[in-house]
């Protein structure tokens, strides 16, 4: 890799996949990286296998130095940070940082943000905008300071979101958007092209708390509307689901993908129903017709291919 002499050196904090692709761009693109910093590795699932950040595959994979600390103002962790003498740090997907590690550059910590602060603070702003139903959503960098997302915005960048988008199709999208609005944020800063200004709150700011059973879960008391968004709003990860009952077996089932039916019946709400080799749950203005679905111990699935080898009995219902 041929550094750019006008690029910093720089330390990257990021764990997911989003964040592995900025650090690929960051890398391509000559950065000189000191060191990645990412979560320690995990023991997860059934059989207790190793969980690997996509970030310290790739920086294993192009022999960059990692750095996993359990506890960040370990002062180990933090005097190796000094050492490296970055000139800027970028975090991309990380937990909050200390005083102690984002004061340590000289041009700063940046910090890539998937929504338009101040809007969408938190753990999960993607999923947030489409379970809320909005049309736009984008990217923002801000300086780090001590509190969660709520540094002063360097540049933002827009995208408009269709209403037949899920979570998967917009993280794609602004994953394209993510690495070029880092780099040209770090020369802005460098060249004092670029001020940064501080968040200005209205009031109508929405949240983005972390996704949880509890949130994630179906209110079928909710318009179709509502209902629609949620279920785009969490596929693919984590599903929106719901407890049911068939064959007066109660389980859970997530749906992952589903259209509403808009016509007035006059069955009893929230009954499944099968009609056409399609998978139908009543609600006040209609249906919602199920055509990605998930049932306990099975793949996710099709709803025709569902019912090749399941039924539902006359009283299923969600609840």
């Amino acid at each position: 890799m041929n550094h750019t002499k006008d690029l910093p050196s720089l330390i990257f904090f990021g764990t997911p996949e989003f964040a592995k692709y900025c650090l690929e761009v960051l890398f391509e693109t000559g950065f000189p990286i000191k060191a990645v910093v990412t979560a320690p590795d995990r023991k997860a699932g059934r059989g207790k296998k190793l969980n690997i950040s996509e970030v310290k595959i790739f920086a294993t994979k192009n022999e960059i130095p990692i750095l996993q600390p359990e506890n960040l103002k370990d002062s180990k962790f933090i005097s190796e940070l000094k050492k490296l003498k970055p000139e800027i740090q970028v975090v991309v997907a990380f937990r909050m940082l200390p005083k102690l590690v984002w004061e340590i550059p000289q041009y700063g910590t940046l910090n890539l943000h998937a929504s338009l602060l101040p809007n969408y603070r938190g753990a999960a702003p993607i999923n947030w905008v489409l379970i809320n139903g909005e049309t736009k959503t984008g990217l923002t960098t801000f300086f780090i300071n001590e509190q969660i997302d709520t540094g002063s915005i360097l540049l933002q960048e827009d995208l408009a979101i269709d209403k037949s988008d899920n979570v998967g199709i917009v993280h794609d999208a602004l994953l394209k958007l993510g690495a070029p609005l880092i780099i040209k944020t770090i020369k802005g800063i460098l060249s004092k092209t670029l001020k940064s200004n501080p968040q200005i709150l209205t009031g109508k700011e929405k949240e983005a708390p972390k996704l949880n059973p509890e949130n994630t879960r179906i209110d079928w008391k909710h318009s179709q509307y509502n209902l629609e968004n949620k279920i785009r709003g969490l596929s693919p990860y984590p599903g929106a689901w719901s407890f049911f009952v068939n064959n007066g077996i109660k389980d859970r089932l997530k749906i992952y993908e589903a259209q509403v039916i808009r016509e007035e019946h006059e069955y009893s709400l929230n009954l499944i129903l099968v009609q056409d080799g399609k998978i139908l749950i009543t609600t006040k203005e209609g249906y919602l017709n199920c055509i990605q679905i998930q049932l306990p111990n099975k793949k996710r699935m099709f709803a025709k291919a569902l019912l090749n080898g399941y039924n539902f009995d006359k009283k299923a219902s969600v609840l």
